[in-house]
């Protein structure tokens, strides 16, 4: 098994979200750990219907991040996007 297979099993064996916390701040740095959840926040915020270039301004980021992560949602198929609307069942 390769090493990112073996992270990916790793991940999907941790269940308990206090645990899964922890592991996250003992193998990212806190920059690491930064960069993931605005990457998540910025996918949410494309998901509402927030303008690129609102989201942009708000987060202080390139146009580049955003634009991957809207290619991301309007991918046929796309993982990130049917956890989102999972995620959004019900909260409208």
């Amino acid at each position: 098994m390769d090493t990112q297979q073996e992270l990916l099993t790793v991940f999907t064996k941790i269940t308990d979200p206090q645990e899964m916390e922890v592991f996250f701040r003992e193998i990212f740095t806190p920059k690491e750990l930064e960069t993931l959840v605005l990457r998540w926040q910025l996918l949410k915020d494309l998901y509402e219907g927030q303008s690129q270039r609102s989201i942009a301004a708000k987060h202080r980021i390139s146009l580049c991040k955003i634009t991957r992560g809207s290619k991301i949602l309007k991918k046929e198929n796309s993982v990130t996007k049917r956890i989102l609307d999972t995620s959004y069942e019900g909260k409208e």
